[in-house]
């Protein structure tokens, strides 16, 4: 039995990959650290539904509904208007007032862009706060 043992002091072929892994681990604790262990909620009161006809119940006049049905039509605390006279009508409205919120109860069928589109217009008018109203699909 005989051990063959090099004698060479030249450079070495293979290659040293013990940075390689310690870059690898401090990624990977870096990436550890960022990444929630748990995700925060955030406290929401939503609205319960009344027993009812919704259609009869009181609005508040301090409280801005905009609601948009599935066929566009759009309408500010019950009272009609057009997607043309939106803007105007907001700035009417929220240009004497201190509080600047509205809320949104739009169709679930209406396409996400037709409500951005109002969003946008309310903006336009100066309406500080935007709250969607849901509602249980049936």
């Amino acid at each position: 039995m005989s051990m063959a043992v090099a004698t060479k002091k030249g450079p070495k072929s293979d290659i040293n990959i013990t940075p390689y892994i310690d870059i690898l681990l401090v990624l990977l604790i870096i990436f550890m650290v960022i990444t929630p262990v748990r995700q925060m909620d955030l406290d929401v009161k939503v609205p319960q539904a009344q027993e009812g006809d919704q259609s009869k119940a009181v609005v508040d006049p301090s409280i801005i509904v905009v609601s948009v049905s599935d066929a566009m039509i759009i309408a500010i605390n019950n009272d009609q208007t057009d997607i043309g006279s939106l803007g105007t009508r907001l700035q009417d409205i929220y240009s004497a007032r201190a509080n600047k919120n509205m809320f949104i109860s739009a169709s679930a069928k209406l396409p996400y862009g037709d409500v951005v589109k109002i969003i946008d217009i309310a903006k336009g008018a100066g309406v500080g706060d935007i709250g969607l109203i849901t509602e249980e699909l049936r």
